[in-house]
């Protein structure tokens, strides 16, 4: 048997939250009874204190216990009496003081006895605890200092023995008071130093630069303290971050800038290769090991601090750009360009060389605007480092977050960007990763077996090993993938759409306006990818804007070279005949000469490939020899690499089309004449003339020009001694034309300097046939040899004269 339960009954929720109501309630009143008894006390005390004061005003003083004072003290009392200037004072302010001290009894009595002041009229009882609120003034003693001792032991126990040691301090006050008189003294017959205004040039410079070099130390030894220990050196990279507040007038720009670009070496050498993400609630209440929250602080300052970094950066560009002055007088206005230079500078660096870093997207929407800044230095940097930063991403995250600011940015200026901004997504590595995928694809994958196999060829040990051998397999082709394929296939995907999207909106909205160019060369660039649900309204779009007139020879270029690399990959399921691109190109192409526009010949280069080479089931024989022809005509008068890529493109048409050999043959194959100034290649009679260009470039000065010549006008075989060397015979035309370059203003291959090589004396062609006149000339030059000139004498016969 258990104890016996309690008869008492226990409570209910509702009369438990009952009774607590009636505490709180008890315990209000019982504070307000308590503060109403304090502020009833003390009315009473003040009653008490003004009728005290009431009292002693009409009663004599009486006297109090006094002690004796020392002589010394009286001595210097006398002293200090006699020392008062009364001779300031009037009698009546002295008699007036006087008699305010006699009524003034319990203020100027010495209250270092324990008499009471009112004792007729309080008890007893209440003198101690009114006394004890009345301060007192003790006896002067001297200020000691004990000196402890070897204790002695007796046989009470043991005995600690010291000794006193009096310390006078006030000879040393009195002292100090003294130095403290004399150093303004001395202060004043210092000689200080000159003010900047009072000093001259050379003085200046020469204290400038001794400040420099001190700073200069100063941001070297902390930056190198920091990345040589980062974990213990984290606090001092607020001190070095303070300095970027130079308040010195004569080396506060230089310094914010060496401090600037230190900051950003340091960030770049002691940053981790990985994202720092805050720590949740449930981490930080975890027990940890030491080193873990060591690490875990020296990340958590590395973060605030880079934080704090980069928003000087950009507060920096916000004062340049906004021309805002100020308080501090320490940088003028015009250092603000200079200071907003390097702070560009280091935000590009950062922006490249910290990608997986923290705040990275923000430094993409600080420095994205200053694309289409109209200072060029600042907008050059920033393209050029959007141009590496596509060209190093490998996996897409920071080319995505990049695309989605530029079109946002290109929105909301509507359309008024300049066109290096657009320019710059040429760089998007998308080409590698979508040839990637397609090699992935088509290679077979590993199979694993399934369970039924292996029960039906494997013992029961050996399926344990093979399910474990096949896990690890599993797992060693994870870890081979850097990154998930699905992944980067996503993120390029969606990268893709934007870009699109900010050019189809371009072509919609803003055709007459200087970003067509970029976007024609931005459509030319990506076309392979573009979805075939956008195939036919954009060509016609583009077929609408070569006829419309407006375009350049190197826009319509672009638009022909778009719709020929969109028909040359997934639309050449299409049934389209794009006849009137052909036309327009073959019009075009007698557009090109050596000047300025030479670039335009590596963009032809590239549609023909596109044209007549990948599509060489699709064109006819005729519409191929017109553009040989043509082709091997504008040849003459174009610069030496752009004849190299025409030569060698067509080698590459007479290979695709045999037939095309008819162009070497003197005689007709047909009715008509060969029209030369027709802009219908099908319609031109190309069949009946022939590649005279050939003969004249057989002596042309380049000399791979007059190879390419020699080996067309014999067919261009692939054998024999006419046959090119592998060097040339294996290279694309596009790249021809860029190993023979000349932007350099200089022969690629150099030519042949001229014999040194000097004629003794002049052949017969010196000689003139009518000898009258070879003496005439004779006499004249041996007269002007033996003449001797004499400006003194003309000079006096014209003032003669006159």
């Amino acid at each position: 048997m258990g104890p016996p339960r309690s008869k008492k009954r226990r409570p209910t929720f509702r009369r438990l939250l009952k009774t607590s109501g009636v505490k709180l309630e008890n315990k209000l009143k019982n504070r307000q009874l308590k503060q109403q008894n304090v502020a009833k006390k003390q009315r009473k005390e003040q009653k008490r204190l003004r009728q005290a004061v009431k009292g002693a005003a009409g009663d004599t003083p009486r006297p109090l216990e006094t002690y004796r004072k020392r002589p010394e003290e009286e001595e210097e009392e006398e002293e200090f009496l006699e020392s008062l200037p009364t001779d300031m004072m009037e009698q009546e302010d002295l008699q007036q003081m006087t008699a305010m001290a006699r009524q003034a009894s319990f203020i100027t009595r010495d209250l270092s006895s324990c008499g009471p002041v009112h004792g007729g009229r309080k008890r007893k009882s209440d003198v101690a605890r009114s006394y004890e609120k009345v301060p007192r003034k003790m006896a002067r003693t001297e200020e000691k200092e004990v000196i402890h001792l070897l204790p002695i032991k007796d046989k009470t126990g043991v005995i600690p023995q010291s000794v006193e040691r009096v310390v006078e301090k006030q000879p040393e006050e009195e002292e100090q008071g003294e130095e403290q008189e004399e150093e303004p003294d001395d202060v004043d017959t210092e000689a200080e130093p000159p003010s900047c205004q009072e000093m001259t040039p050379a003085q200046r410079e020469r204290l400038r630069n001794q400040k420099l070099n001190e700073r200069k130390l100063t941001i070297a030894g902390l930056a190198s303290a920091i990345v040589s220990d980062p974990i213990g050196s984290i606090k001092r990279v607020k001190e070095l971050r303070g300095m970027l507040m130079e308040a010195d007038p004569s080396v506060a720009v230089t310094v914010r800038k060496l401090v600037m670009v230190s900051l950003m070496e340091v960030f770049k050498d002691i940053a981790p290769t990985y994202r720092i993400r805050p720590l949740t609630s449930a981490e930080k209440a975890a027990k940890v090991k030491k080193e873990t929250q060591v690490l875990r602080e020296f990340e958590e300052g590395l973060v605030s601090q880079y934080k704090f970094y980069l928003e000087d950066l950009e507060q920096t560009v916000k004062d340049w750009k906004q021309k805002k002055k100020k308080r501090s007088q320490a940088v003028a206005l015009q250092a603000y360009g200079g200071l907003a230079e390097v702070a560009v500078r280091c935000l590009c660096e950062l922006l490249i060389a910290l990608p997986h870093f923290n705040f990275h997207n923000n430094i993409v929407v600080v420095l994205a605007p200053l694309m289409n800044d109209a200072a060029k230095k600042v907008s050059g940097m920033c393209c050029d480092a959007f141009r590496k930063l596509f060209q190093q991403d490998r996996v897409g995250g920071a080319s995505l977050a990049t695309v989605r600011v530029i079109s946002g940015l290109v929105k909301s200026l509507n359309y008024n960007v300049r066109p290096e901004l657009l320019r710059t997504l040429l760089s998007l590595r998308i080409k590698e990763v979508e040839m990637k995928k397609d090699i992935e694809a088509a290679a077979p994958k590993k199979k694993f077996m399934t369970n039924k196999e292996r029960k039906k060829n494997l013992s029961r040990m050996q399926r344990k090993w093979k399910k474990a051998e096949e896990k690890l397999e599993k797992e060693l082709l994870e870890a081979e993938a850097s990154e998930s394929k699905d992944k980067k296939i996503k993120l390029h995907t969606e990268t893709l759409n934007i870009v699109f999207l900010i050019y189809f909106r371009i072509l919609k909205k803003a055709q007459k306006s200087v970003l067509l160019p970029a976007v024609l060369e931005g459509l030319a660039n990506f076309a392979h990818l573009i979805n075939l649900e956008f195939f036919d309204d954009l060509l016609n779009v583009l077929q609408d804007l070569i006829q419309s007139g407006d375009l350049s020879n190197k826009e319509t270029l672009h638009c022909i070279q778009t719709v020929f690399t969109i028909l040359s990959g997934q639309g050449d399921v299409l049934n389209i005949d794009p006849l009137n691109f052909y036309s327009q190109l073959y019009k075009l192409l007698s557009r090109l000469h050596a000047g300025a526009p030479n670039d335009d010949a590596i963009i032809v280069l590239r549609c023909l490939d596109a044209m007549l080479t990948r599509r060489r089931k699709q064109v006819t024989l005729q519409r191929v020899m017109a553009f040989v022809k043509r082709l091997s005509t504008i040849s003459l008068h174009v610069l030496p690499n752009a004849t190299v890529g025409i030569l060698a493109a067509n080698r590459a048409t007479m290979h695709s089309f045999p037939k095309c050999d008819f162009l070497l043959d003197n005689e007709i194959q047909g009715s008509g004449f060969y029209l030369p100034e027709l802009e219908e290649p099908e319609h031109c009679n190309a069949q009946n003339t022939a590649l005279w260009e050939l003969h004249t470039l057989q002596r042309h000065y380049h000399p791979v020009v007059r190879r390419f010549a020699v080996h067309l006008s014999q067919g261009a075989p692939s054998e024999g001694s006419v046959a090119l060397s592998v060097e040339l015979s294996r290279r694309s035309s596009v790249e021809l034309f860029d190993d023979y370059s000349i932007k350099d203003m200089t022969f690629n291959p150099p030519v042949a300097s001229p014999s040194l090589k000097k004629k003794d004396h002049f052949v017969v062609g010196a000689t003139l046939l009518d000898a009258e006149l070879q003496r005439r000339i004779e006499c004249a030059l041996t007269a002007t040899e033996d003449a001797q000139l004499d400006f003194t004498a003309a000079h006096t016969h014209k003032t003669t004269q006159h």
